[in-house]
């Protein structure tokens, strides 16, 4: 039994899981874009303006310089945890200190941030479904996998990470 639950691990780290790991975050990703293309398109059609004052403008545009730090922080404190015997201390590192899902929030800081540039009621009300869905759906398969994968170091790092 240890010895099939050995060799599992080692098909684990390879192809299948390690591919699902990626697709999963690939298809959340996507379904970012496709709600913030919903919104724009929602927009031109039903221009709903929520804000009176211009000065969501610049937080607009604060809110887009944040996002893109947080995500190219997070592809750089990305580790490839591959064959390696992976402990707690390696999920802590970078972004992912903070969040287990980084470029997630970065995403949808970014396209709110847009939504607040464009006055556009759609963009912000679909990036808030967008994340609550992503949430639910695909980082929750995310995390199943990963804890597939990694087991008890990746339970204790989600115990110490929230968000």
């Amino acid at each position: 039994y240890n010895i099939r639950m050995e060799k599992d691990k080692t098909q684990i780290n390879n192809t299948p899981h390690r591919h699902a790991i990626h697709s999963t975050l690939a298809h959340s990703y996507y379904f970012h874009l496709v709600t913030l293309l919903l919104g724009v398109v929602l927009d031109i059609f039903f221009p709903i303006r929520i804000f009176s004052v211009s000065v969501m403008v610049p937080i607009g545009f604060f809110m887009l310089l944040i996002a893109t730090m947080i995500i190219i922080w997070a592809q750089f404190s990305y580790k490839n945890l591959a064959g390696k015997e992976v402990t707690k201390e390696h999920f802590f590192h970078g972004a992912y200190c903070y969040s287990r899902n980084p470029t997630h929030w970065g995403i949808f800081i970014l396209i709110l941030g847009f939504g607040f540039i464009m006055n556009a009621f759609f963009i912000i009300v679909l990036s808030l479904i967008s994340v609550i869905l992503t949430k639910l759906i695909f980082l929750k398969k995310h995390e199943s996998v990963m804890q597939y994968i990694f087991g008890a170091p990746y339970q204790e790092y989600k115990k110490s990470v929230k968000l």
